[in-house]
C-alpha cells in the first residue's frame, strides 16, 4: 500500500509539472519559458523537474510514451497469420490524443500546442528523435518475429514506411490546424487521409511479416 500510495504521489507530481509546463508554454511560447520558471510556477525545485523531465522537451511529448506502448503491443499481440500492416493500421486508426476528442476545451488546446511545436525547431527536433527511437523498436520488433539475419533491409523498410504514413499526417493535420481547420471536419479529413496513405502501402506489405502460429 505505501508503494502504491508513493507511485500515485509520483505520478501526481509529474501531471502537475507537465500541466503548469502546458500553460506557460501555451502562453509565452516553448522557447521562451525556461525550466526555472516552470519549476517555481509548480512549487518544486528545479532538479525534480529534471528528474521527472530529463529533457525541457520532455514536458511536451512526455504522453508518447504510451504511443510506443500501445503500439508494439498491438503488433506483438495480434493473431498468428495477420501481417504487420495490418495491425499497424488498425493501431494508426484509433482515435488517441486531443484529435480524437470533440470538447471544445481539447479543439483549443489542439491549436495551442500545434501553434508551438511548427513554431519551435527544438521541439520538432526532439520530436523527429522521439519517432526515429519508436521506428527502430518497430523494426527490432518485426525482425525478431521473422527471424531476420544481421543486415536484413525489410524489417527497417517496413517500420520506416509504416511510421513514415504517421509523420505525413501529422505533419498533414497540423498544417490544416495552422490554416483554421478543426473539429469535427478536420478529424474526419485526417481519418480520411490516413486510409489512402495506408492504401498506398498495402501492395508492397499487406504480405509482409505474417505472424507465425506458435
Amino acid at each position: 500500500m505505501a508503494t502504491g500510495l508513493r507511485e500515485r504521489k509520483k505520478q501526481q507530481t509529474r501531471e502537475l509539472i507537465a500541466e503548469t509546463a502546458r500553460r506557460l508554454f501555451a502562453d509565452r511560447g516553448f522557447d521562451r519559458v525556461s525550466v526555472a520558471e516552470v519549476a517555481r510556477a509548480a512549487d518544486v525545485s528545479q532538479q525534480t523537474v529534471f528528474n521527472y523531465f530529463p529533457r525541457k522537451e520532455d514536458l511536451v511529448y512526455w504522453r508518447l510514451e504510451t504511443f510506443e506502448e500501445e503500439l508494439l503491443t498491438t503488433v506483438r499481440e495480434r493473431e498468428p497469420g495477420e501481417p504487420v500492416l495490418a495491425a499497424f493500421t488498425r493501431f494508426l486508426s484509433r482515435p488517441r490524443g486531443l484529435l480524437g476528442k470533440q470538447d471544445p476545451e481539447a479543439r483549443d488546446r489542439l491549436a495551442a500546442l500545434t501553434t508551438m511545436i511548427l513554431d519551435s525547431p527544438a521541439l520538432l527536433a526532439r520530436e523527429q528523435q522521439i519517432l526515429a527511437g519508436y521506428t527502430d523498436s518497430l523494426a527490432a520488433l518485426i525482425a525478431e518475429e521473422q527471424g531476420a539475419k544481421p543486415g536484413d533491409l525489410e524489417p527497417w523498410v517496413a517500420a520506416n514506411a509504416m511510421m513514415g504514413v504517421h509523420r505525413a499526417i501529422v505533419a498533414y493535420a497540423r498544417e490544416r490546424i495552422r490554416d483554421g481547420a478543426r473539429h469535427p471536419r478536420l478529424a474526419r479529413d485526417v481519418q480520411a487521409r490516413t486510409e489512402r496513405a495506408l492504401e498506398l502501402l498495402d501492395g508492397g506489405l499487406a504480405d509482409y511479416a505474417v505472424k507465425p502460429a506458435p
